[in-house]
């Protein structure tokens, strides 16, 4: 009997995902990666020099680097990438399910972010940075449409792409469905909204609360804004005024805190 075609697209996603691999570069991306015992590491292609400076880390990742000369640093990666000498091969990282994710720690309300169709990875990078610093539990984003695991986003990530979870969902809008029955408030940013987020969160500070950004120009889909609970708005001091995504999470991040 044939298989349905739905059947074999499946199994095609699950061959693709187990072969996919990701080339991380520079000293700091490479470092925090050596020393996350979650992930699992394939090669390292290093420099003298910057073997020298990784020593400790290639000590702790358990790996066998390959000492290359500068002049050849041949590691499939960008030829503009400033790799400072460094680049590790690694699997993705996984995160685990959403709802374990987004459970939280008990101690204060949990925080995500959510990010529909924001594509470029130094945003995405940045936005695990905040997400980090102001302890959100999970940074979620659709699997087609959304920035990938790549060395540009660990670089810019700055280290935050080994601690802070990132998760890649087959629909959004189903996740955010799936938040909403976790009891959590799905706020979306919208320039054009009434209330602030300030507004919105005020009396709800305790309960779990997801913050849904859209890539810059087009914003939030239609699907996406109508699966919110409200639309919100960062105020800005002036009647003019716009901040990158990446900004907009920080400055959203701070003012929805718990």
């Amino acid at each position: 009997m044939k298989k349905p075609k739905w059947v074999i697209e499946k199994e095609q996603g699950r061959k693709a995902a187990a072969a996919e691999t990701v080339w991380l570069f520079g000293l700091h991306a490479v470092r925090d990666a050596l020393e996350n015992p979650a992930r699992e590491k394939l090669r390292l292609m290093v420099t003298k020099n910057a073997a020298d400076k990784l020593a400790e880390a290639i000590a702790k990742g358990g790996i066998e680097p390959e000492v290359v000369d500068p002049r050849k640093f041949t590691a499939p990666i960008d030829p503009q990438s400033v790799h400072q000498g460094a680049a590790l091969e690694v699997k993705p990282l996984d995160w685990g399910s959403l709802t374990d994710r987004c459970l939280g720690d008990g101690q204060r309300p949990p925080r995500v972010v959510m990010l529909d169709r924001v594509t470029d990875p130094h945003n995405v990078g940045a936005i695990l940075r905040s997400a980090e610093v102001f302890g959100a539990v999970a940074v979620v984003a659709p699997r087609h449409h959304s920035a990938p695991e790549t060395g540009a986003l660990a670089k810019t990530a700055s280290g935050a792409l080994e601690r802070q979870p990132y998760l890649r969902v087959r629909n959004l809008s189903d996740a955010m469905e799936e938040l909403r029955k976790m009891g959590y408030l799905l706020l979306g940013l919208d320039g054009e909204a009434e209330q602030t987020i300030e507004q919105a969160v005020e009396g709800h500070r305790d309960r779990p609360v997801a913050l849904v950004l859209g890539a810059e120009g087009p914003g939030l889909r239609q699907k996406t804004r109508e699966t919110c609970d409200a639309l919100v708005k960062i105020e800005f001091a002036g009647s003019f005024g716009s901040l990158n995504v990446s900004n907009a999470a920080a400055v959203a991040l701070y003012a929805a805190k718990g």
